[in-house]
This record gives C-alpha cells, structure tokens and sequence, in this order.
C-alpha cells in the first residue's frame, strides 16, 4: 500500500488500476489549487477484504471506487446516500465524523455528460453490461424518462442475450450504452458482439470507455452514421462532484 507525507490524502481503490484516470486528474487539480499537502493515490486491491488495511492508512479524507467494487464496497460503510442506495452501486466515499458514507457520482458524470446529444427520439436504450457502473447510468436514464434494457452475457429476467438483439430491437433502441470494459486499452480492438449493421443516422453510441479516445465499439457506430460519445466527459464531472463532496464533509 502506498504511503506519503501529505496531511490530506485521497485515493482510488480499485483492482489493476495504474492506467487510472482519477490519479492523473486529481495530481493536477491539487497543483493547480496550490494544495501542497494534498495528494492522490491508487490502492490497487486483488480483493475487497484488502479495504481494511487501506483505512489504517493516516490522513486519508476520501476515496473514489471503480471496477470491481462500486458494489462489494457498500457492506463495509456506515451509511449510503440516499441516491447510492436506490443505484445500488458507490464510487465514492466521504470521511464523516459519523463514519464512511457512500455516494455514487457517477450518475451526476452520465448525465451532464449524455444531455448535449439526447434528441427527442431517444426513447429507448440498451444497456451493455451490467455491473456497478451500469447502475448508475440505468437511473439516470430511467430519471430521464428513457426506456432501458440490459444485454448480458448473462441474462437474469427482463435482460436479453447479445444473440437476441436483431434489426427491430436494434432500430427501435436508438441509444445504445458500453458498460462492458470490452476496448479498453491494450485490448483496443475487443467490442460488445452487436449487430453494428443495424445502426443507423438516428443512433446515439455512448461508450464509458475513455481510453482509447474512440473505441472499436464507437468506430463501428461511425461507419454507419450514427452520434457518438465517449466517457472522459463523465469521469470529469464524476470527479468535480466527488471533490465538492469530500469538500462538504
């Protein structure tokens, strides 16, 4: 576990994380604030029972979580805002006097992020993947009055397989979501196994991914014409509430 001489350290907790945007973003924002004593750290973590031995860490004042324990972290808090609570998921965590609290501000990053490119015929969407992140941007769209499906390797009931989606479905979802981690760097050329044939000029591809800058899952959307976003946007606003959070404890 890494340590230093900083009296107000924040940190990531997260699982093979040293391509992490967060340390990056954060490392720079202290020095642009001038806030010497405040630094930025990953906590990588083959497992969640690793997360004890990361408080026992001095000075930490807050943390970020993302892959694999937006969920597995939440039995370990002492409370959940009420928003992290109805997701189901916590990306971050605020030092309270009254113990660790949950919040999950990736939904806040989702949606400033996804509002410039909503068009009114964006009624229905389809979720890839359905972990911790995916969470989030189901309430989001669900606050948004945007009909959601998850598609899963794995289906539980409600969801539909990658094999399900023909042209109706794909036609009729003109928002399609990557909450899979398939494209991320180094595996750039990994995408969700979708009919890309079936987008068209009224889709919208989202991709959570941020590296690559343009993944093999919006290049395909490119080809056929279709609006896409990636998910630096959302990290940034994640972050920016994150840190106003931290800054209200």
């Amino acid at each position: 576990m890494a340590t230093t001489g900083k009296t107000n350290r924040f940190g990531l907790l997260g699982r093979n994380i040293s391509y992490s945007f967060s340390q990056g973003y954060f490392t720079q924002k202290f020095k642009d604030l001038g806030l010497e004593n405040h630094s930025y750290e990953n906590f990588d973590m083959q497992s969640i029972e690793e997360f004890p031995q990361v408080l026992q860490q001095e000075n930490l004042k807050g943390l970020n979580v993302t892959i694999p324990y937006k969920q597995d972290v939440i039995p370990y808090l002492d409370t959940l805002d009420p928003k992290a609570a109805k997701i189901g998921a916590v990306n971050t965590i605020q030092f309270t006097q009254n113990g660790l609290k949950g919040f999950n501000t990736d939904a806040y990053g989702f949606q400033v992020s996804l509002q410039p490119f909503l068009k009114p015929h964006h009624t229905n969407a389809l979720i890839l993947g359905t972990g911790g992140a995916s969470k989030a941007v189901k309430f989001v769209l669900e606050e948004l009055g945007i009909a959601t499906t998850y598609v899963s390797r794995s289906p539980k009931e409600g969801q539909l397989t990658y094999d399900d989606l023909d042209k109706e479905i794909m036609e009729e979802n003109t928002l399609i979501v990557n909450c899979t981690p398939l494209g991320t760097f180094p595996n750039i050329e990994h995408k969700p196994a979708i009919p890309y044939e079936f987008i068209g000029s009224q889709h919208l591809l989202y991709d959570l991914i941020y590296n690559p800058e343009k993944t093999a899952f919006l290049k395909e959307g490119e080809k056929q014409g279709a609006a896409l976003c990636n998910g630096l946007e959302m990290l940034k606003g994640q972050a920016e509430k994150a840190w106003e959070i931290w800054n209200n404890s």
